[in-house]
């Protein structure tokens, strides 16, 4: 049957079949699984304890004489339930080095409010880590080239994430840490044959003195063997 609808519709919906029965059962009787509405996900609204745990991560760079520390704080959601959560909610950076503070302040207030947007954050990392110096980055103990300062930032908060869960470490399987293995040794053996000189290693770097910068991981760690580029660091060569 039509019906002429003559007023204003200002607003609709779906209406879905309701369940009839009583304790969550249908009108077969079968049993359902009552939704959870109570669980507390992360958003802005999300109100600071007065307590939150945390960690503090400590940036050494050559480009300055001090320091600089950054506490990444969390707060645990739906605490001792199966449904609880822990999740980045404020960040602090410290150094007795005042020439950066606006700046410095500045980011750690919009890195906090994404935080508490809640959400995927861990885009947050990649678009630190892209950020390039004009005046040249730097390399890290263990030939990790870091191109700026706040690059840096972007890797100790991917250590968090990865230490709260947010983030799946990547790690190589079995068959690709034989391969990085066996490319070490080559090349350890090639260099005491080509140049007794060339046994020393660089006291920052596991890898060759040779070795040149991979572009995917920013390692030092990238040597021509067999007729191929391949990186010591992620295993990442030309030929596939």
């Amino acid at each position: 049957m039509l019906k002429e609808i003559k007023q204003k519709i200002v607003s609709y919906e779906v209406v879905k079949n309701t369940l009839s029965g009583v304790n969550g059962k249908t009108d077969g009787g079968a049993a359902v699984d009552e939704p959870v509405d109570n669980v507390v996900q992360m958003h802005e609204k999300v109100e600071r304890p007065e307590i939150l745990i945390g960690s503090t991560y400590k940036i050494k760079t050559p480009m300055s004489e001090h320091a600089l520390y950054i506490t990444i704080n969390d707060i645990v959601l739906n605490e001792g339930t199966k449904h609880e959560l822990r999740r980045p909610f404020e960040v602090f950076i410290n150094s007795k080095n005042m020439d950066h503070f606006q700046w410095v302040v500045a980011l750690t207030r919009v890195i906090s409010a994404v935080f508490r947007k809640g959400g995927d954050v861990t885009f947050l990392t990649e678009e630190l880590k892209a950020v390039f110096d004009p005046k040249g980055g730097y390399f890290k103990k263990g030939g990790v080239f870091m191109p700026s300062l706040v690059a840096e930032m972007g890797h100790a908060i991917e250590r968090h994430l990865k230490f709260i869960g947010l983030i799946k470490p990547t790690e190589l399987d079995v068959h690709q840490q034989a391969f990085v293995d066996e490319k070490k040794n080559e090349a350890a053996n090639l260099a005491l044959k080509v140049n007794a000189a060339s046994k020393e290693v660089a006291a920052d770097s596991a890898f060759p003195v040779n070795a040149s910068l991979c572009t995917k991981c920013f390692t030092k760690a990238v040597i021509f063997s067999e007729g191929c580029m391949t990186c010591l660091s992620c295993s990442d060569s030309k030929c596939g």
